[in-house]
């Protein structure tokens, strides 16, 4: 059994969570992070650093120093890779950054990963952005995976893909892990060379490895300062701040929210698991949310005064719906999602009410999408 953990991003919101469970359950924890001022604010000092400092060594570095992955690397025996930029919608304006951090970044952590005999199992943090639109069925075409959508559909006001077949109207379901990629982002194009480069170069290298396609984990201590990830977290600060909440589309755009204990619980499964299960699973709830029902649950619960406006604008690099079949990970991980999304929002606000106000950075990111074309 592996006993003695790196994870590379082990600060964030994530990587944390995982940490912190790891250490309860006696194993010996390195984390390495370069601690970016987007997610850990401007020193760096933020609740999820000083979590992890508590209980694990940190490395203060960023992945692609290969000085400081060789000795993070000493002495473990697995490897939890979550190192990588975020955001489905800077990724398309940032491209360099995103590449360098997520494809470069694991690329050379796999690179000394083959002088490290002394690993025995590889972890991935994959993402449902590796399937875009994901799996759809068409009434006369069957199963089928959208294209990204038509600009004149969006211009019209209709947001749904169309068939690529007939071009008639199509109804989401469940995406499974035998359905294609098809990623509609940069940050969807780097979490699957990532996933790729990891299980092909673990299995050349006879390392167990399993790439894990999270879907869109919420939860207390999730960063309440980046305007670039986590509708979760931009609302509640919008709300917090007493602004109104501006929905794309139409609102009925929808997600697989799953719950941050979830998240861990399914990692460390993977982890945990034997030698010959490995390859990518889906982790999240199998049910989806639409985000105008998000807006409305989070401003009950918060009792915000604020509004919640349906704009009708689009953005580029989005997917309309996505939902994951998770039963390829009951089978081969024993792992089912145990919070529904009604109590972990709950939590989620609950443990908002606990932490500090914060700048409400959401009106830059959207002026950052309006000067490059990316918002509609």
């Amino acid at each position: 059994m592996c006993s003695r953990v790196l994870i590379t991003g082990g600060a964030g919101f994530i990587g944390s969570s995982i940490a912190l469970a790891l250490v309860k359950g006696n194993y010996e924890v390195r984390v390495l992070d370069s601690l970016t001022s987007q997610v850990h604010g401007p020193s760096g000092d933020s609740p999820t650093r000083r979590a992890v400092e508590d209980v694990a060594e940190l490395i203060y570095a960023d992945v692609r120093d290969l000085d400081a992955v060789t000795s993070a690397l000493i002495g473990v025996n697995a490897v939890i890779h979550l190192a990588a930029e975020t955001g489905t919608g800077q990724s398309m304006y940032e491209v360099g950054r995103y590449a360098d951090v997520n494809i470069l970044g694991t690329s050379k952590l796999l690179d000394l990963l083959l002088k490290a005999s002394h690993v025995e199992r590889i972890i991935v943090a994959s993402s449902r952005a590796v399937y875009g639109e994901g799996k759809y069925v068409c009434d006369y075409d069957g199963s089928v995976y959208p294209r990204p959508r038509h600009e004149s559909d969006l211009e019209s006001g209709y947001f749904d893909p169309r068939c690529p077949r007939c071009n008639g109207a199509v109804h989401p379901v469940a995406t499974d892990e035998d359905s294609p990629f098809n990623p509609i982002s940069v940050y969807g194009i780097t979490k699957q060379v990532q996933e790729q480069l990891v299980l092909l170069c673990a299995a050349n290298m006879g390392i167990p490895a399993m790439a894990l396609r999270y879907q869109n984990v919420y939860g207390p201590g999730q960063s309440l300062t980046n305007p670039y990830t986590g509708i979760l977290s931009i609302f509640s600060t919008r709300f917090r701040a007493g602004g109104n909440v501006n929905i794309f589309e139409d609102g009925k755009e929808s997600r697989d929210f799953v719950y941050i204990d979830d998240v861990v619980a399914a990692t460390i499964a993977a982890l945990e698991a034997p030698s010959n299960v490995t390859g990518a699973v889906n982790v999240g709830s199998g049910k989806p949310v639409d985000v105008l029902t998000v807006a409305t649950m989070l401003k009950y619960e918060l009792h915000a005064g604020g509004e919640v406006h349906v704009t009708g604008n689009y953005r580029n690099g989005d997917i309309r719906h996505n939902f994951a079949d998770i039963q390829r990970a009951r089978n081969i991980i024993g792992w089912k999602p145990e919070v529904k999304f009604e109590d972990g929002l709950h939590r989620f606000v609950e443990w908002i009410a606990s932490q500090q106000a914060c700048a409400d950075g959401y009106e830059h990111a959207l002026n950052e999408l309006k000067s490059r074309g990316m918002l509609k």
